[in-house]
C-alpha cells in the first residue's frame, strides 16, 4: 500500500471468509479506513481490478485468493472545524503525534457529538493536518475508553500505519476491571459483526470478522478481576464484546454489562463507589509501533487514570473487607 501526494495504490488477497460476498463488501473488509461511498465511486469509476481484471460492477461476486488492487486519486475533504481543546500528547514529531486521550472525549464528529472531539482538537494543534484524511486518525478508542491513540502528520505516515494496523504489527494493550472472578487468563477467537437487532450494538456472530483477544490476570477479587488484554485484531468494541460473551463484562460497561450485579455483604461507600462508575472500566495503557519514517520500533504507555486506580482501590478494599468470599 503505497501514497504520493493525493495518489492511492491498495492491494490485498481475499481470503475464505470474502468468499461469495460483493466486491464493494470486500473493499469494505479489506480496506476500513475508507468510506464504503468512496469505495463504490473508486470501483463505479474503474479504479478497481481483480487479479488484473478491471471490475465496475459493485455487486460483482468474489471468491478466495484473489489479489484486489485499487489505483486512484483521493479527495481529501475535512469539513470540521479546528477548535482549542487540550490535549495529553505523550509523543509529538513532524510525522506522527501520540495522545492520552481522557473519558468522555469523543474521537470523530457523528451524531449527538458534532464538535468538541478529538478530529476538532487535532485541526488546532495541526492547521496542516486537514490534508490527511480523517485528520490522520488511525484508530479510535469508544467515547468512554481512556488511553494511548497515534495519529498520523503526513499521508505517507498514515498509509505506513494503516498497514501495520492491517498486518497486526501494531501493539495495543489494554487494562480492564472485568467483572466476576477469573482465575486464569486466556484468548476469545470468536467473529464479530453488528448485532441482529441493535443497530449500534455489535455481538460474535457466525458471519462476523474474524477478531481475537488475549487477556491475562493481573489481580483476583472476590467479584471481579483486573486484567490486562491484548488485541491481534481491531473490531468495533472488540474486548467489551468478548468479555461480555465469556460471562465476564467489563465492569460499568453501559452497553454489555446489563444491570449492574453488586456483591453480598458490599458496604455502602463500595456500593456508592460502584454506582458512581458511569463508564466502560477500560484503558488502553500501552501502544507499540514502527515508526512511519525511522522504522524504529517505539512504546508508549500511559497509567491507569486517577477513576480507575480509585476504583480498584475500593474493589480491593471490599475484597480485604470479605475475604471469606475469596475463590
Amino acid at each position: 500500500m503505497t501514497e504520493s501526494d493525493n495518489t492511492l495504490q491498495l492491494e490485498a488477497t481475499t481470503g475464505a471468509e470474502h468468499f461469495g460476498l460483493r466486491l464493494d463488501q470486500v473493499l469494505a473488509d479489506l480496506f476500513p479506513e475508507y468510506s464504503r461511498s468512496k469505495l463504490k465511486t473508486w470501483i463505479q469509476g474503474g479504479n478497481v481490478s481483480v487479479d488484473g481484471q478491471v471490475i465496475t460492477v459493485p455487486r460483482h461476486k468474489m471468491q478466495m485468493d484473489e489479489v484486489v488492487t485499487v489505483s486512484a486519486e483521493i479527495e481529501i475533504q475535512v469539513t470540521s472545524q479546528a477548535q482549542d481543546i487540550a490535549l495529553d500528547i505523550v509523543y509529538e514529531d513532524e510525522h506522527i503525534l501520540v495522545i492520552n486521550k481522557s473519558a468522555d472525549l469523543v474521537v470523530h464528529p457523528g451524531a449527538g457529538n458534532p464538535s468538541g472531539t478529538v478530529l476538532n482538537a487535532l485541526l488546532n494543534h495541526v492547521p496542516d493536518i486537514d490534508k490527511v484524511p480523517r485528520a490522520g486518525i488511525v484508530h479510535r478508542l469508544d467515547k468512554d475508553t481512556t488511553g494511548l491513540m497515534v495519529v498520523a502528520k503526513t499521508l505517507p505516515a498514515q498509509t505506513h500505519l494503516v498497514d501495520q494496523l492491517q498486518t497486526r504489527v501494531m501493539s495495543r494493550e489494554y487494562e480492564a476491571v472485568a467483572m466476576g472472578t477469573m482465575v486464569a487468563g486466556g484468548v476469545v477467537d470468536e467473529p464479530i459483526g453488528r448485532h441482529a437487532t441493535k443497530r449500534t450494538h455489535m455481538a460474535v456472530r457466525e458471519n462476523g470478522k474474524p477478531a481475537v483477544t488475549h487477556f491475562r490476570v493481573i489481580e483476583k477479587f472476590r467479584a471481579y478481576t483486573h486484567l490486562r488484554l491484548k488485541l491481534e485484531t481491531g473490531r468495533t468494541h472488540q474486548i467489551r464484546v468478548h468479555m461480555a460473551h465469556i460471562k465476564h463484562p467489563l465492569l460499568g460497561d453501559p452497553t454489555y454489562s446489563g444491570r449492574p450485579r453488586l456483591p453480598k455483604g458490599a458496604s455502602d461507600d463500595f456500593v456508592n463507589t460502584l454506582r458512581g462508575f458511569q463508564r466502560q472500566a477500560l484503558h488502553a495503557a500501552q501502544l507499540s509501533l514502527y515508526h512511519p519514517e525511522t522504522e524504529e520500533w517505539m512504546t508508549w504507555q500511559a497509567p491507569l487514570p486517577q477513576d480507575m486506580q480509585d476504583l480498584l482501590a475500593a474493589v480491593r478494599l471490599d475484597s480485604k473487607e470479605n475475604p471469606e468470599d475469596m475463590i
